[in-house]
């Protein structure tokens, strides 16, 4: 049994590596029955109760300087050096140097001391005061385990030499300028005790010690969650860790952690402590049933090859798909739509020799090197090459086109063939050509190159419901391995699903409860093989596995046109083309089917001395128009009274219109219209 510690005190002096221990709560500020709210979760400490302390998690460090007592803060990602101060009091033995150094065994290289008074070992005197740096702990012959030093002398010559761990002396550590980090000091425990100073003095000041604070993450003997808790609160423990060695202690597993234990465990029963929560990757209707205090069978682990499939984008929302290796639906392989040259290149270096049809006419643009497709032509995929014309290199697929001879007579014609050389830039419509009709399960498609276009034609029949049966095409994108823990609930034992471990954050805790079948052995089990899975979970994984797709090549630039372009022509200062220009010659030649006439010149703007010029032009009398003129000349551009207006102003048009029937005409015709 330990002695009675400050808790603060207790954990600045703990070795992570000696995790987990047991401290029983003795006396301080929480007293008998008290509840604190602690990170979020209540948290009950009563004298006497027993607390299993699992990890820690280092928060910030209170750094005091020794001459003053000021105090300061640091986080724990502080990157700056510190250097060790040599303590001033005597090691008596090298045993204890060995046992107190401020580093392990393993790296003890950095620790040096000095005897106050000359050292003979064997042959080998070792002068007083001369430094003696401690390289490793050997065992010899007899069993006597030594220190192997090295003892750097004049001229920089060193030596090496064996001190028994025995040899009594007054020995005094030596300083050291090795720097050290805070993460590092924090990560050992016998430099968490000792004095530092700083590598920038002139900031910080003189010798200072650490005390970091830490949120503990433990387990209480009665409780199943797990509590977190800081290091600064002021209670007294005390380490029972051998007293209560056999103490069951409710333990928290990760999945990962349950995918860890040996295969003698399962058959289990577990109970869930932390469920999934906000989950973002699982659409299937096991998720529902993963929520805290729920029971479950854990049947067993394994690796499962996986299937990632998506269907198509359309009108429906597109969805994705693990399918696990044990589906057992027949599918037929389904013919791969293209919409560029680009997307036929992938699919070739997966598939070589790739056969397509064209779907869709493309027209020739002989400035980018893109040739005539015709619908029905059918293209063979046979290499792909790098052209150079100019300065711009451009990737090209070689494809062989096929033309059928329709001729029915000609039988021994052979069909024509032609090689074609498509820019992998080019935009078109194709499908890939498919020879057979066979059914398929997934182990055999799964041996081909994928991707591959498929539809479900024979639904799972160990499945309640297949949710690929009914799809009208389904991608097998690609297959990886997954490490997976085989579940059902207790209501159904035999129906079991698959978590994959990558996927879940849950918390789970074995229980002792019997297994939900008889003793005579576990029943059939039948697995969920298809789990609908997120967006999230497709783009995800693709980051996880670093696979990003490239972006399709550009277009080249387009050359200039070689055709001069005409120049600007040269306008007046009133805007209008100069006489004698072009422009001015094809305007006089435009007309509309009549003799030329040349339009009046404007009469001239009246001078600035003319009295009469305020004076508004004079009012030109109506011209007189008689009934005759309007019967034998009808207002032809009227149809009807709703028309007037229209007609009206559109009386001095050129236009010819034609005449209105006769049978149309009515007694409105004769009346003009203003």
């Amino acid at each position: 049994m330990g002695d009675l510690q400050c808790l603060q005190d207790f954990i600045r002096c703990l070795d992570e590596q000696s995790l987990p221990r047991i401290l029983q709560i003795c006396s301080g500020v929480y007293f008998q029955g008290s509840v604190y709210e602690l990170s979020g979760s209540e948290v009950c400490l009563s004298t006497g109760d027993l607390v299993k302390v699992i990890g820690l998690n280092a928060l910030s460090v209170f750094c005091e300087e020794i001459a003053t007592g000021n105090s300061f803060e640091l986080s724990a990602e502080y990157s700056g050096q510190f250097t060790l101060i040599a303590e001033d009091l005597p090691y008596n033995t090298i045993e204890e140097i060995v046992g107190l150094c401020p580093i392990g065994v393993d790296a003890c290289g950095s620790f040096s001391f000095k005897s106050r008074n000359k050292l003979n070992v064997e042959n080998f005197t070792v002068p007083a005061e001369e430094p003696l740096t401690l390289i490793l702990i050997e065992v010899a012959e007899d069993g006597t385990r030594q220190a192997r030093c090295q003892l750097t002398g004049q001229n920089m010559v060193s030596a090496e030499i064996l001190l028994p761990l025995s040899l009594k002396g007054e020995f005094y550590e030596c300083e050291c300028d090795r720097g050290y980090s805070l993460q590092e000091i924090m990560t050992s425990a016998r430099l968490k005790t000792r004095r530092f100073r700083s590598t920038h003095a002139k900031n910080i000041g003189g010798p200072i010690i650490f005390s970091p604070v830490y949120e503990i993450k433990a387990i209480m003997h009665m409780r199943k969650d797990i509590v977190k808790f800081p290091s600064t609160l002021e209670v007294d423990v005390q380490d029972v860790t051998e007293q209560f060695e056999d103490l069951v202690f409710i333990t928290p597993l990760s999945i990962a952690e349950v995918a860890s234990q040996p295969q003698e465990s399962f058959p289990t029963m577990a109970e869930i402590l932390e469920g999934p929560g906000g989950n973002a990757f699982f659409k299937c209707n096991w998720i529902q049933e993963l929520y805290k205090d729920r029971h479950l069978v854990l049947h067993g682990l394994g690796h499962t090859q996986m299937v990632l499939a998506s269907t198509p984008k359309g009108r429906k929302e597109k969805k994705y798909f693990l399918i696990s290796q044990g589906y057992s639906g027949r599918m037929r392989r389904k013919a791969r739509e293209f919409v560029s040259v680009y997307e036929l290149y992938l699919a070739s270096c997966q598939c070589p020799g790739l056969k397509v049809s064209v779907t869709r006419h493309c027209e020739a643009v002989e400035e980018e090197g893109i040739p005539a497709l015709s619908v029905g032509d059918q293209l063979e995929v046979l290499d792909r090459t790098v052209n150079s014309p100019g300065t711009q290199s451009i990737q090209n697929l070689i494809c062989k086109r096929t033309t059928e001879v329709d001729d029915e007579d000609d039988e021994d014609e052979e069909d024509d063939s032609e090689e074609l050389s498509l820019p992998l830039f080019m935009a078109g419509h194709f499908m890939e050509k498919l020879t057979d009709n066979k059914k398929y399960n997934l182990k055999d498609l799964i041996n081909k190159s994928l991707p591959i276009d498929i539809k479900v034609v024979t639904r799972d029949k160990e499945l309640e419901t297949d949710p690929l049966v009914g799809l009208t095409s389904l991608k097998l994108e690609e297959t990886f391995l997954e490490t997976v823990v085989l579940i059902s609930l207790p209501n159904k034992p035999d129906w079991c699903f698959e978590l994959p471990v990558r996927w879940l954050q849950m918390s789970l805790c074995f229980t002792s409860e019997p297994l939900p079948w008889p003793d005579s052995g576990s029943p059939k089990l039948y697995v969920e093989t298809v789990t609908e899975v997120t967006e999230n979970f497709y783009h995800e994984y693709h980051k996880a596995t670093n696979k990003v797709e490239e972006p399709p090549p550009r277009p080249p630039k387009r050359k200039p046109s070689t055709t001069a372009v005409p120049k600007k022509s040269s306008k007046s200062k009133s805007g209008l083309p100069k006489k004698g220009s072009k422009v001015t010659e094809q305007l006089e030649n435009l007309s509309l089917g009549k003799a030329k006439v040349r339009r009046a010149p404007a009469p001239p703007l009246p001078d600035d001395d003319d009295d009469n010029s305020m004076e508004p032009p004079p009012i030109l009398p109506r011209k007189s128009i008689s009934i005759s003129d309007s019967i034998t000349q009808p207002n032809t551009y009227v149809r009807g009274p709703i028309m007037a207006n229209s007609a009206r102003r559109t009386s001095d048009s050129e236009h010819d219109y034609e005449t209105v029937d006769e049978t149309f005409k009515n007694t409105h015709d004769s009346i003009m219209h203003y």
